[in-house]
């Protein structure tokens, strides 16, 4: 017999069961939208058309973060300064997005031949027609979220708002990285009124809170004789770049699952009953700098190849708001070049009556991410996956890594990459800037080449760059594309791609470890995948703390060593915590964030081996801990901790938090494969970035079946119950079955069910 609950359960799920079905004609002429919802808040939408399918997500999106995007859009109509002031960054943001927008950079964008699809533009349309539908609906004073509740600032949005949000991220490591270097960027004798704090250097753009892991596993690799993947973005944990789940249904069109980031229409990483994918931040550099020669007498005029040409000056006003709340304006130019603007950093970038610096962006105008998108939902096997992204050379900073259901994983790292060869940069480099390539820009012959099978002038094809078809296994770490597969090292791909023969982050190496002791143990099934994402492991720990509580053993019973200010530490306390961590980064480890902080401090390789290419896994290796500088870090982390009040032996769901939540994992750069990155001497200021989406999915002959975890839930409002409904799941290490098909959604206890017309 029922009991009352699962009774009302049952009739909930059967009254939910035929609103779709009554829905169900009218999704099928197109004319509208179902969006259901699953347990965990996650959205569903079923549609008729590509239009409807936006408004559904649009929809979905807005119910669960439309503060996050309307944070968003008044960063793209340059008016933060207006709004919260010129600190932050905000009033070289507005410069920069003023100038994008009143020289119709995107405009020219949708227009030209590689502009979006009519699919893509009728999905961007009805992403901006839902985000309204339901702003429309709730109306600004009632928003649920007191960040936005009654702004100003929120408005309806537009198609040509979704697509300046498009390139935004597309061009996030190129120009939209560096707004106070163009606003800085003034001639000799000018002062740069837009640029309150003059900068010192090429920002991390995108090292600085971005990375990820990827594994797909082939036939031979899993027990199950099947693709299988792993998907660990590590993003923000906290505004725009937050991940969103949704599952998009088109009947006979489109099927496709998994999360994209606030205002991109569409699934940028997921998979469908026959394919999936994720994506890794590559070592690929996608943009340039350019040395121009200036017009002795006119610092506004350069040469190239002798003849005289004159920079382009764009008038830009922006209004900024007042300490005292009235509102003034600040109007400044910014130059440029056909091909990018220019940049300036003191001493290092310098605008003087010789030289200046010009900015080139692979990702300038690339629109083509949402069409790529869409071509991999629709791809049967990894092959035609690589065809949709050979085609489109859409992926703006980041490798690709997949599986599917003929057991075939697939890595490529096929993506928008500035056409520099070895060669030519070797002619034409003047040595780089944190990386990045400076250029002769008084030469023709430096300029970007274009290869036969690129989709945009300047742009390596596809071609030229790394991609391996494996039955075994792929991966990826945010190292170069090198040991994507120890067994098949890649080669041969330019070097502005990444590197060969060098060595791999400690991270890489505890993936690598992780994926061979698996395969070596009869290959993978699903549960163990998902053990191997959240087991914590740290390559540091293991290789090196035997030999640190073997040193505190020899200084034992009162052991202390110089700082690097030459003070002696007593470490007693740091020794005993160290001697009782099993070397994990688990909830209740009391050793794991001294030794973060230990680790992040060492100055000096612990290693006796150094890094032979040969064994890239393996080396370097041999921790000791009597080798000058170690236990000097040691001293240093515990002064850290002692200036922060934190007691050396803190637990680590003590240290590391979010949203009063302890939370496990630990830093990349220890050798953790699960990464939360916080710092753990300043608990208040909680997980920066890490583990975002997990989703681990196996293709089998029936459909798929996926794990996922959203760590920080679907919604950034504090007062929304999916806020932090997830990260209490990911602390218990459980996991969301995700519901795929119509059976699987109907079944749901928490199904709810709206029609959208």
């Amino acid at each position: 017999m029922l009991g009352r609950r699962t009774a009302r359960s049952v009739v909930a799920v059967a009254t939910a069961s035929a609103l779709v079905m009554t829905a169900l004609p009218a999704v099928a002429g197109g004319s509208g939208a179902v969006l259901r919802r699953t347990g965990f808040g996650v959205p569903h939408v079923l549609a008729g058309s590509y239009h409807a399918a936006g408004v559904g997500a649009g929809y979905a999106f807005a119910e669960d973060n439309l503060c996050l995007l309307a944070q968003e859009i008044v960063t793209l109509d340059g008016e933060r300064a207006r709004w919260f002031g010129p600190g932050d960054g905000n009033l070289e943001a507005d410069l920069y997005h003023r100038w994008i927008n009143q020289t119709g950079v995107v405009e020219a964008a949708l227009a030209s031949r590689t502009g979006p699809s009519r699919n893509a533009r009728d999905l961007a349309r009805g992403y901006a027609d839902g985000y309204n539908r339901y702003l429309a609906e709730t109306g600004v004073d009632a928003l649920p979220e007191s960040a936005c509740t009654g702004a100003g600032w929120v408005r309806p949005i537009t198609e040509l708002d979704i697509w300046r949000r498009v390139l935004q991220i597309a061009d996030m490591g190129g120009a939209e990285g560096v707004t106070d270097l163009i606003a800085a960027a003034q001639p000799p004798g000018t002062p740069a009124v837009a640029s309150r704090t003059a900068p010192t250097g090429l920002p991390d753009v995108l090292g600085g809170g971005i990375g990820s892991n990827a594994v797909g596993l082939g036939a031979d690799a899993t027990t199950g004789r099947t693709g299988m993947l792993l998907a660990n973005p590590h993003f923000p944990w906290q505004g725009s770049r937050r991940f969103h789940q949704v599952h998009i249904t088109i009947p006979g069109e489109l099927n496709v699952s998994g999360v994209s980031l606030p205002g991109l229409p569409g699934v940028a990483i997921g998979h469908t009953d026959r394919v999936a994918w994720t994506h890794t931040v590559s070592t690929a550099v996608t943009v340039t700098l350019h040395r121009l020669a200036l017009t002795p007498g006119d610092p506004t005029r350069y040469v190239v190849d002798g003849q005289t040409r004159a920079l382009r000056r764009d008038p830009v006003t922006v209004t900024v708001r007042q300490d005292d709340g009235t509102l003034t304006t600040v109007t400044q130019p910014v130059w440029s070049t056909p091909d990018g603007p220019i940049v300036a950093v003191p001493g290092a970038l310098p605008w003087d009556t010789a030289q200046a610096f010009q900015l080139r962006s692979a990702n300038a105008g690339n629109l083509r991410t949402v069409d790529q998108w869409i071509g991999m939902a629709k791809a049967r096997d990894v092959r035609q996956l690589r065809d949709v992204q050979a085609r489109l050379l859409a992926s703006p900073w980041v490798n690709t890594t997949a599986a599917d259901v003929t057991g075939t994983a697939f890595y490529g790292d096929l993506q928008v990459v500035p056409h520099v060869t070895n060669a030519q940069e070797e002619r034409c480099g003047l040595g780089d800037l944190d990386g990045i390539p400076v250029l002769d820009g008084s030469r023709g012959d430096c300029a970007w080449g274009t290869d036969a099978d690129a989709p945009v002038p300047g742009l390596f094809g596809a071609g030229n760059l790394p991609t391996l078809f494996r039955r075994d296994v792929v991966s990826n770490m945010n190292d170069s594309p090198w040991l994507a597969n120890p067994a098949a090292p890649l080669t041969g791909y330019p070097a502005i791609v990444g590197s060969v023969g060098t060595e791999r982050s400690y991270r890489t190496r505890m993936g690598l470890q992780l994926i061979a002791e698996g395969i070596a143990d009869s290959g993978f099934t699903l549960p163990e995948l998902q053990a191997m994402q959240l087991n914590n492991r740290n390559l540091t720990a293991e290789r090196g703390l035997p030999s640190v509580r073997s040193w505190c053993d020899s200084a034992a019973p009162a052991p202390s060593a110089p700082a690097s200010d030459g003070r002696a530490v007593d470490l007693t306390a740091a020794c005993a915590a160290l001697a009782g961590w099993n070397g994990r980064g688990d909830l209740d480890a009391r050793g794991a964030a001294l030794w973060r902080v230990f680790v992040l401090r060492l100055r000096t390789s612990p290693w006796t081996v150094p890094f032979d290419p040969a064994d890239p896994v393996g080396t370097p290796r041999g921790f000791d801990a009597t080798r000058p500088g170690v236990i000097t870090a040691l001293a240093d982390a515990v002064r850290a901790f002692a200036a922060a009040g934190v007691p050396v032996d803190v637990r680590l769901g003590d240290a590391q938090r979010y949203e009063g939540i302890g939370v496990h994992g630990c830093d990349g750069r220890e050798g953790c494969f699960n990464v939360i990155t916080a710092d753990v001497t300043r608990p208040a200021t909680g997980v920066q970035h890490g583990s975002s989406f997990i989703m681990a999915t196996e293709l089998t002959r029936s459909g798929p079946r996926t794990r996922t975890l959203l760590t920080y839930g679907q919604s950034a409002n504090p007062t929304s119950p999916h806020h932090t409904d997830q990260t209490l799941l990911y602390v218990d290490k459980e996991w969301v079955t995700e519901r795929f098909t119509e059976r699987e959604i109907a079944s749901d206890p928490h199904l709810t069910v709206r029609h959208l017309p």
